[in-house]
């Protein structure tokens, strides 16, 4: 695999410092390819997700969902089995886990829930005012003269 240098895009740029992160890590393989725990986005509404991840064998106690500025980190950890169990076969892995997911602008988690065995994270996307279109008037042909004040002509003395 190949190698970028992304130094002059980091120079040439401002404002896109996590564009240019973000492609950093994919090509550096810094994301990991863990497939556990397996999970679901859906899309539940025009600016609302959902994010279902498979958290059998987790209490709600063991269980954390914490947004940190644009990334969403789902992590879990078993509390110590007191009692001494002999599996025959052991096929419900209940081992630690962390699982990032990256958010866009203005993506919140607005609700968390675990419910037979998964763990489902509501998001909502809200666009500030300020940042939505609007419609600009266009104002017609005559000229608006600035409210008690005329255009003083100004002369020059040679």
């Amino acid at each position: 695999m190949r190698a970028y240098d992304f130094a002059p895009l980091y120079r040439a740029t401002v404002g896109f410092d996590r564009v240019a992160d973000l492609m950093d890590r994919v090509l550096t393989n810094e994301v990991s390819h863990s497939t556990y725990p397996p999970y679901n986005i859906e899309r539940t509404d025009e600016n609302a997700y959902r994010i279902s991840v498979a958290v059998a064998g987790f209490a709600d106690a063991d269980l954390n969902v914490e947004q940190r500025e644009h990334a969403l980190i789902v992590s879990a950890k078993k509390a110590e089995d007191e009692a001494e169990r002999t599996y025959l076969h052991r096929g419900i892995a209940t081992r630690a886990f962390e699982k990032r997911f990256q958010l866009a602008d203005h993506v919140r988690v607005t609700a968390a829930s675990h419910t037979d065995g998964m763990l489902h994270i509501d998001l909502i996307r809200e666009v500030p005012e300020a940042l939505k279109p609007r419609t600009i008037e266009i104002a017609g042909g005559k000229s608006k003269a600035i409210e008690g004040k005329k255009a003083k002509k100004v002369t020059t003395e040679a």
